[in-house]
Order: C-alpha cells, then sequence, then structure tokens
C-alpha cells in the first residue's frame, strides 16, 4: 500500500507524476497551505517530524525528500525503467541531473522568491541572486540543446526531479529565457501522466 501525503503547490508533485508514469496503485492525502504563512499545515508533523511535504508511506515505511522518494521509486517499480542502473553508460549523468535539481539549482530559485517578499529591502540581493539564476538554468539550457529529456533524449526520473526546479524559475515568466528548459516543461505537461497527477492531486498553478 502506497500513500502520498501531498502539500498544494510543492515538491509532492514530482512524486505525484512519477507514480503516475510508473501505474502504481496509491491514495492521496491532500493538505493545504496555511492561507497567511504559506507554510505546511501541523498534521503533517504526525506523519514526519520535519512536518513537510512529500512524505511517501510504502506499506507502513514513511520516506521524505522527494529527491530520494523519486530516486527510490525509480530503482525499485517498474522493473527500473525510468532509472539508469549501477553499471548502465548514463549512469552518471543521470545521478547529476536527479541531483543538480536540488543539489544547485533550486537554492538560487528559492532565494529568488523568498526575497521578492522583502520588497525594495530585498534588491541588494538580486544582483548575486539573478547571477546564480543564470548560471545554473544556463547550463541546464544549454546540456539539454536540441534534445527532449537530460539522460541520452530518454525520458527518466531526472526528468521529473528537474520539473519542480523549472516551474519555480518560471514564476514570473523567467523560464522564456531559457528556451530550450521552456519546450520540455511544455512536453513533461503535454504527458498523460502528467495529466493524471493533476486529476489526483488537485490543482498545481507553480509557475504557471
Amino acid at each position: 500500500m502506497i500513500i502520498l501525503h501531498h502539500l498544494e503547490e510543492s515538491r509532492s508533485q514530482r512524486v505525484l507524476w512519477l507514480l503516475e508514469e510508473l501505474g502504481l496503485p496509491y491514495e492521496v492525502k491532500r493538505y493545504a497551505r496555511d492561507p497567511k504563512t504559506r507554510l505546511a499545515p501541523p498534521e503533517l508533523k504526525a506523519i514526519h517530524p520535519l512536518g513537510k511535504s512529500p512524505v511517501l508511506a510504502v506499506n507502513g515505511r514513511v520516506l521524505a525528500e522527494s529527491g530520494a522518494i523519486v530516486e527510490y521509486l525509480a530503482e525499485t517499480e517498474g522493473n527500473g525503467a525510468l532509472a539508469a542502473p549501477p553499471g548502465h553508460s548514463n549512469r552518471g549523468d543521470y545521478l547529476y541531473w536527479l541531483h543538480f535539481a536540488e543539489g544547485s539549482a533550486m537554492l538560487p530559485i528559492l532565494m529568488m522568491l523568498y526575497v521578492s517578499r522583502l520588497g525594495e529591502a530585498g534588491a541588494p540581493l538580486h544582483p548575486r541572486i539573478y547571477s546564480e539564476i543564470d548560471n545554473h538554468l544556463g547550463h541546464a539550457n544549454a546540456a539539454l540543446g536540441a534534445r527532449d529529456y537530460f539522460v541520452d533524449d530518454t525520458f527518466t526520473a531526472a526528468d521529473v526531479q528537474m520539473s519542480f526546479v523549472l516551474d519555480a524559475a518560471n514564476v514570473g515568466g523567467r523560464l522564456a529565457q531559457y528556451p530550450n528548459l521552456a519546450r520540455a516543461r511544455a512536453l513533461n505537461q503535454s504527458r498523460p501522466a502528467y495529466l493524471r497527477a493533476l486529476e489526483r492531486g488537485g490543482p498545481y498553478k507553480m509557475g504557471a
């Protein structure tokens, strides 16, 4: 039995999508953010001590961290079709993009989102933040090139993991500066499994 504890407008969207890509049976428990603080509700602390989402319960075992969940599901489900197993020629590229998403790319994007709430008080930080965003997104845009997917032009869990980076980067339309990433994002959102995930998880407007 798989239960996804799904917080609206969060990284759990990528796990929801991956579950649909793998065709796994699962249950969704939805959680709404606090309308003022935008934080997760306290109920999530009963599921995992950090009180954040995504949290995935697999046969009673609780897994957290979207990157860990995505890697775990990709390697243990669907006969590993969405992963690059040890020894595979593309294993290095697969692991790179799988971990680049949260290890490098998301930090400056999150800083942008948080600092934007400070108004003029945050202006001195903008040049450094935006240069780091351009550094990371420019790198990903160039690496993708004319391909549709990050690993050997084959859809993998790395594309699922990178999807939230593209969504968050598109807040304010910023992804328009990176046409290869914008194209990949549009392709992601046209996949039948992605559309099913929206139906199961409810509205998702990140980067719309």
